[in-house]
């Protein structure tokens, strides 16, 4: 895949510019999105998920955004965190984060909490279910309208999100998706991965959707197995339609499918 975004600070909402960074795959999608959050007039900004570990070439477009007041980072997947303790040295920003082992030069975060920096602020909400720190940031600023939604892996641009067993879980997963669905009408999405959406509610219902839709043919397909069936063998059933590149990460969704349906 190309974009010819790559590279280039795409301005998405008035508090809200994108960097993408060049790693594209089946997982990625088109590349991380790195989020780079800054009041108008404010020469400091927030970033949010600065990217994979190696990537030198997208760090330093990073770092060039500007002072950095603070790096978070919405859950530990290396595609969003990797470079961060390397960006905390090029900027001397802290980092902050709900999993404790990713802090660095300041406290973790908190669910509640209102991170002020940058002319904005970040209200920190705990959305487990694609990993178990999986974190959004709603975030609020002079600009009109509901304060955007930075979901990390939670939603997507396209395609529907991971459930990463075992650290990721079915059952919270789908509290968050209610979550998100009682948002106010036309609160934008900010994806990890991929385009945004334009509200929030509306994808969360379409998720919520989904994952039910993927239940049921789970158990349709449980009734005529054998009881020692393997998730490899309910995903060559019920993924029958999607590529088989995305089988391994079928594989741990149906995993929490199958948690999920014991509980």
């Amino acid at each position: 895949m190309s974009d010819p975004a790559y590279g280039l600070l795409r301005q998405v909402t008035p508090l809200a510019s994108v960097l993408l960074e060049n790693n594209p795959g089946p997982m990625t999608l088109e590349g991380t999105n790195t989020w780079v959050l800054r009041a108008p007039g404010v020469e400091e900004c927030v970033i949010v998920d600065p990217g994979e570990e190696k990537d030198e070439e997208h760090l330093e477009r990073v770092a060039a955004q500007g002072p950095v007041a603070q790096i978070l980072i919405t859950h530990h997947h290396l595609d969003h965190c990797g470079s961060a303790r390397r960006l905390s040295e090029l900027t001397g920003a802290p980092v902050r984060a709900l999993d404790p082992t990713l802090v660095l030069g300041s406290e973790g975060l908190a669910p509640g909490e209102v991170v002020a920096a940058a002319g904005v602020e970040l209200r920190v909400v705990a959305t487990p279910g694609h990993s178990s720190d999986s974190t959004s940031f709603l975030l609020d600023g002079p600009a009109d309208g509901p304060p955007p939604l930075l979901a990390g892996d939670m939603i997507l641009g396209h395609g529907t999100t991971v459930i990463a067993h075992p650290d990721g879980s079915l059952a919270p997963y789908l509290e968050s998706l209610d979550w998100y669905a009682d948002l106010p009408e036309g609160t934008v999405v900010l994806t990890g991965h991929g385009p945004e959406h334009a509200d929030a509610a509306t994808i969360a219902k379409h998720y919520r959707t989904h994952r039910h839709e993927r239940l049921d043919q789970v158990r349709e397909a449980l009734r005529t197995m054998p009881e020692d069936v393997t998730p490899r063998q309910v995903v060559e059933v019920v993924y029958a339609d999607v590529d088989e590149k995305l089988w391994e990460a079928a594989e741990r969704s149906v995993r929490a499918q199958l948690d999920y349906l014991r509980a």
